[in-house]
Formats: structure tokens, sequence, C-alpha cells
């Protein structure tokens, strides 16, 4: 197949385009900067802004299948900023893979879409989405899921992968903040710190999209359908944490505070960093980030092994050792 992987230079991008060469289909990537580590794999780059309606119907043009990976994450930004790349973004991608004759796209959707207010233990993709989202991120992912998935059909065969918590070599996203904020003292473990996560290797999440992309034309189930993934079981989100740590060489995190004030300071931050508009740093603390940090959210992940075989081929251990 001829792929088109949007966001093929970012962390989950990356691991994606390789996976895919490791299994001899021609890839191109379309984002909006060029990357130094897409030239050395010798792979096509598309320059695009996803916002731009026109310019994404143009650039999609001769390609069997897109892997839409481009979004804007985070805990905090300028809701319009979520809104334009996250949903009309992805929006303008389905919309032209259509036009185009595209025939297959995978987009990366999140368990965030799926999280409210309530712990998450081992449940399914029956899941409904929450009334209420904590984040713009969230929200703005939901939309875009519901989109792609609402365009299913014989035609265009769509599904959307939901990874946990991607991490490893290279992660320009969590490990960079828990180093930071660990450095300047500024960790605590917030509530009993007994709660339980699902989280992801980078090459893991990538070879499920591989896997749905190889098996959708073969598998009817995977048509219109979203896949929770991560590894091989659950952990404990403080001792990972800590665990991670370790391999930077840092001091595991001890100081605690509890839920509940963790979560009234974060909504107190959010109300005067929404008042005065601040957008380009992160509140301290939000109510998003307290429950993730507080509360359990893992997955059932037998509709990824039923439907198209995958399998956390790199265990925590392994993936931990090459971090």
């Amino acid at each position: 197949m001829k792929v088109l992987v949007t966001g093929g230079g970012g962390f989950l991008g990356l691991s994606i385009v390789k996976r895919l060469l490791s299994s001899g289909h021609k890839v191109c990537s379309l984002s909006r900067s060029k990357y130094d580590s897409l030239e050395k794999l010798k792979v096509g780059q598309i320059s695009c802004n996803i916002t731009n309606r026109d310019d994404v119907f143009n650039k999609l043009k001769g390609f069997d299948a897109v892997v839409h990976t481009a979004a804007k994450a985070g805990v905090w930004g300028n809701p319009e900023d979520f809104y334009n790349i996250n949903y009309i973004g992805t929006k303008n991608i389905v919309d032209a893979a259509l036009e185009n004759g595209i025939s297959k796209l995978i987009y990366t959707s999140t368990p965030s879409v799926a999280f409210g207010s309530e712990d998450l233990e081992g449940v399914d993709e029956s899941t409904p989405y929450p009334s209420e989202y904590l984040t713009d991120y969230a929200k703005t992912k939901s939309l875009a899921e519901q989109y792609v998935l609402s365009k299913a059909s014989d035609q265009f065969k769509c599904c959307a992968i939901r990874p946990h918590l991607i991490w490893g070599p290279n992660d320009p996203h969590i490990l960079p903040r828990l180093k930071e904020r660990a450095l300047n003292g500024k960790m605590r473990v917030i509530g009993e710190g007994k709660n339980l996560v699902d989280i992801v290797y980078v090459d893991n999440a990538a070879e499920a999209h591989v896997l749905a992309l190889e098996n959708i034309d073969h598998n009817e189930s995977i048509n219109g359908s979203a896949y929770f993934v991560g590894q091989e079981s659950p952990v404990n989100l403080w001792k990972f944490i800590n665990s991670m740590l370790k391999t930077q060489k840092i001091d595991p995190i001890e100081k605690s505070i509890s839920f509940n004030t963790a979560y009234k300071l974060g909504s107190i931050f959010e109300i005067f960093y929404r008042t005065f508009k601040v957008y380009k740093k992160d509140p301290p603390m939000t109510r998003f980030v307290a429950m993730q940090m507080a509360k359990s959210h893992y997955f059932s992940h037998d509709k990824a092994k039923n439907d198209f075989g995958y399998d956390a081929k790199i265990s925590i251990e392994e993936g931990l050792n090459r971090l």
C-alpha cells in the first residue's frame, strides 16, 4: 500500500512510519514541518496545514490509505487551537480522503474520550462518551473520533485506535514533564497512590495501528470500531512513574497531596488562567490532571486482540531498559 501518515515525524508517527516501511509499504508523511529523522529514512514529506481545507484536499492525492496521528495534545491551551487542529483538521483529512478515493483510514484517538469523572477499571469499548469533558483535548478528540467512525462504509473503511499514556525513548511529553517537575521539587503523589492505569510502549502503539490497517479489509468488525490498546497489564501509576524517574537517576516521589485538595487547586488555577487567557503556560494543576493522577483508568484490550491480533510485543521491563 501507499500510505500517508499525518504527523509522521512525531513521537508515535515516526514509529508507525518505521513499522510500515519494515512491512514493505510505501510511506509519505504530511505535517507542517520537515524532519531530519524522516529524511534519513528517505520518506517523502508533504508540507500542509491540516486546518486549511483547500490545502489538505490538494495534498491527499494518490494514496491507498491514511494513518492520521497529527493532533494538538496537552492538558491546557487555547480552546480554538484544540478545536481547529483536532476536530476541523481531522474533518478535513477525512473529507479529503473521501473526495480523493482513499479507501482506508486509521485514526489515532485517546482513551481520554471515554474518561469522565469516575474510575475506569477494565472497561471495554462499549463505555459511552461522558456528558462533560474537563479538557479541550479530550473534548475535541472525541468529536473527531465520532466524525471518523460516522463515515465508515464499504467504500471507506476506518477505525480509531486509543493508545493510553504512550512512552518510550525520545518521548517529548510524559518523561520530560515528569523530570522537570521532579527535579524542581514540584511533584506530589496525588491521592492514595494506589490507582492502576494502562500504559503503552510507543512501538506497541504503532504495531496496533499497522495491524488494524493491514486487517481492515479482511475483518468487517474493524470497520467503524474503536480500540483500546495498552501493555500486558495495568500498572500502579506512581510505582511506574518512579521506575521511569529511576532510569534518569532521579529520586522517587514520596510527598503526597490529597485528591480533593489537588482538584480544588486545579479548579482555582483554571479559573484564573482562563479569565486572563493564559494559554501558553500550563497551570500548576488542573482538575483533569488531578483526576488522571489519582483515579484508575485501565481498559480491556480483548477487542484489539480478537479483531487484528494485537499483542504488546515490547514488555514494560524491556521498554524501561530501552528508556
